[in-house]
């Protein structure tokens, strides 16, 4: 059962996170019409040092796009999910490893096992909410 504590921390850790300033946002498109294109925008737009990462693309619309989280050249605070589950559940380990403590799971990227993990490696999360919205 989800109790009003733990949405009170949901709340907290998406308050803490919009006031971080690097974001990387995973399964960045060119696709105009998709989030992962949208929240990209979004974040530019409202300052803040965004990274995208998909291996598919080396850039889009002239920013340089990483195929992982670890080629990104400096720390960032945030990550935003906006892959399956599979490939959210597989980048858990690189994002502790590159020392960031905040993940954003978009509707669609996470499923049970991921927040399980997540939460097992100490990771400040947020999921169900859409950072677009909050944006």
């Amino acid at each position: 059962m989800v109790t009003a504590n733990f949405m009170d921390k949901i709340d907290m850790t998406k308050k803490e996170m919009l006031e971080k300033k690097k974001w990387a946002v995973i399964g960045v498109t060119e696709d105009k019409t998709r989030y992962g294109y949208k929240i990209f925008k979004k974040l530019k737009e409202k300052g803040y040092t965004v990274y995208g990462i998909n291996p598919k693309y080396s850039e889009i619309d002239g920013d340089k796009i990483y195929s992982s989280i670890k080629e990104i050249p400096e720390k960032v605070d945030c990550v935003n999910m906006l892959v399956n589950p599979k490939i959210s559940l597989k980048m858990l380990e690189d994002i502790v490893e590159q020392g960031i403590k905040y993940v954003w799971f978009q509707p669609g990227s996470f499923d049970e096992e991921t927040i399980d993990k997540a939460e097992k490696l100490g990771l400040n999360i947020v999921f169900y909410d859409c950072l677009y919205v909050e944006l």
